[in-house]
C-alpha cells in the first residue's frame, strides 16, 4: 500500500492522509503534487511535510512513523480523502 501524508510541523499533526493501491502510484505520486503546490501556493510548504510512504498495511506505518499518527483515529475500515 502506499500512503499519502501532509504533515504540519508547527502542529504536530498529520492534516492530510490517504491511501493507495501500489498499483495507484501514478495517482499517489499526482496527488502528492497537487498538495505541494497548493501548500507552495499558501506559503505553506516550508512548514509541512508531504510525504509517500510504503508499507505493508496501516498499523505498520503506525509503528515505524509513529509522529504522523499522533493525532489520527485508529487505522480506517476506509481510506480518508484529501480535503
Amino acid at each position: 500500500m502506499i500512503f499519502l501524508i501532509d504533515y504540519d510541523r508547527s502542529t504536530g499533526r498529520t492534516v492530510r492522509f490517504k491511501t493507495y493501491a501500489d498499483s495507484e502510484r501514478h495517482a499517489a505520486q499526482q496527488d502528492r503534487l497537487r498538495v505541494e503546490l497548493e501548500l507552495n501556493s499558501q506559503g505553506l510548504l516550508l512548514e509541512h511535510e508531504v510525504l509517500l510512504l510504503e508499507g505493508r498495511d496501516e498499523q505498520t506505518l503506525r509503528r515505524t512513523h509513529e509522529r504522523y499518527f499522533r493525532h489520527l483515529p485508529e487505522p480506517t475500515t476506509s481510506p480518508m480523502t484529501i480535503p
